[in-house]
């Protein structure tokens, strides 16, 4: 996802040999996109994607830098699927438990590399 997530995420589709797909912020990417507002703890936020990033049935899985509270993966997560691709799994290096991120993410396999 924006920006840091991009590291990790290009490295790891091109370790695997699959596609990259960048998710930005509002007005960031060129042609056309869909997009999710979510809420923040102080207000909202939009990301977008290429409309033809994912094709109805294929596998995603999301890359990120950090899960906090979960609620943009969990806003990309309902972007992906709303073009009818498949979250399989969603993958960071950290994330900070005490904010309990996987509430919004119930029934999703999450990986975490670091844990606080």
């Amino acid at each position: 996802m924006e920006s840091r997530g991009f590291i990790l995420g290009s490295a790891l589709a091109y370790t695997l040999g699959c596609g990259f797909v960048p998710v930005r912020k509002k007005n960031k990417l060129p042609w056309q996109t869909v997009s999710v507002t979510y809420d923040l703890e102080y207000g909202t936020d939009t990301l977008e994607m290429h409309k033809d990033a994912c094709a109805p049935g294929e596998n995603v899985l999301i890359v990120d830098d950090v899960l906090a509270t979960g609620g943009t993966a969990q806003a990309v997560t309902k972007m992906i699927e709303g073009l009818g691709a498949k979250v399989t799994g969603l993958c960071f290096l950290i994330e900070l438990s005490f904010l309990n991120p996987r509430k919004k993410l119930e029934g999703r396999e999450i990986f975490s590399l670091l844990t606080y």
